[in-house]
């Protein structure tokens, strides 16, 4: 069976993302912070009959991304790394004038250097996969200019661009950024906890990534309403 290694795989994206490639016949590891949540993750993945290692701890620790990918390792190899786990920068968004400068750091160290450390450690294993790629998740703030987001959408926009350069030194591997659209998930309840509109289940953008792992296009940035839409 192919493996995927899911950060931020407790809750949101990552969980809904993670029972859907079980259904599909992966095997899992899923990396979080809180291991409760994750254990549940894990066993709704076991649930649809995936092998599921789940390894607490904070990506942007040394010892969690190696971890993660020894976890893969012992499930049999590692053909899907998918960059999920992020961090807001402030809580709620405040405008860049207010941006605390460690939270910025915070942020550019989850969603920037986690996932270049990880990639780092997982690229062996990667490219012996024949269909090995990597998944940033996104943001439409990384390409627009929306008052707040500034350092979130900075960090997310270097997290494209990085993927970006990845592709172009590493073209056996498939390297995708996907914009996942609005959801309803705790990240964005934190970031802006005044906004109560209704917004879609994470499970809604499950099929884009699938569709992304199951056709393998070319690399890029793509966004989840495009990838359903081309179905």
């Amino acid at each position: 069976m192919p493996v995927a290694v899911i950060t931020g795989g407790s809750k949101g994206l990552g969980r809904a993302l993670a029972a859907g490639l079980a259904g599909r016949g992966w095997d899992l590891v899923l990396g979080a912070r809180t291991a409760p949540v994750l254990q549940e993750s894990a066993e709704a993945a076991r649930a649809r009959g995936a092998r599921v290692t789940a390894v607490t701890g904070d990506v942007a620790d040394t010892a969690h991304r190696r971890a993660l990918v020894a976890a893969a390792s012992r499930l049999g190899g590692l053909d899907l790394l998918v960059h999920n786990a992020s961090a807001l920068g402030a809580q709620p968004l405040v405008e860049l004038a207010r941006l605390p400068l460690d939270g910025f750091r915070s942020a550019l160290e989850t969603n920037v250097v986690a996932p270049l450390g990880l990639v780092q450690e997982a690229l062996p294993l990667l490219r012996a996969s024949r269909e090995g790629a990597v998944i940033a998740v996104s943001s439409d703030a990384a390409a627009e200019a929306y008052g707040t987001w500034g350092g979130y959408g900075a960090s997310k926009a270097a997290l494209d661009h990085m993927s970006a350069v990845l592709a172009v030194e590493e073209p056996d591997l498939r390297v995708w950024s996907v914009d996942p659209g609005d959801m309803d998930t705790d990240l964005y309840a934190a970031a802006v906890p005044d906004d109560t509109d209704p917004r879609p289940d994470p499970a809604t953008v499950v099929p884009a990534f699938l569709a992304l792992v199951e056709r393998r296009p070319a690399s890029g940035r793509y966004t989840a309403s495009a990838l359903v839409a081309a179905r």
